[in-house]
């Protein structure tokens, strides 16, 4: 194989977020740049089409292991933003119950359920 391969960012575990802000986050003493969707199959570098309008196609990933998870958190960035209705009804329909929260407050809370061993999601957009 020649030339460079470049991988999908994926860490294949749970984590708690260490530290956020300046366009990334840091976890499991790694760091990555740009928004991540934390699941219980790992964390992955998530690109959403449009951060403002979040659509159920942007959670794919989670809507297939819907099966592990209650709980999702939003953070939406540095301020809150309510979920659009139709990517609400998605994730209730998945049996998934959804908090939109600024990304900061996300973090706290992520880390929080995840020390109780909470069947606990997070979709975190990165913030300067």
């Amino acid at each position: 194989m020649s030339g460079i391969f470049i991988r999908e960012a994926h860490f294949p575990g749970r984590a708690p977020i260490e530290a956020y802000g300046n366009g990334g986050f840091r976890f499991a003493d790694m760091s990555h740049r740009g928004s991540i969707l934390c699941l219980p199959s790992g964390i992955y570098g998530w690109e959403p089409a449009d951060p403002n309008a979040l659509t159920a196609e942007d959670f794919a990933r989670l809507l297939s292991e819907a099966g592990d998870v209650e709980i999702l958190l939003v953070g939406t960035g540095k301020d809150l933003r309510p979920l659009p209705a139709a990517l609400k009804a998605a994730l209730k329909e998945a049996r998934i119950s959804s908090d939109p929260m600024s990304t900061g407050a996300a973090v706290r809370t992520y880390n929080v359920l995840l020390a109780e061993d909470r069947a606990v999601a997070a979709a975190l957009i990165a913030v300067d």
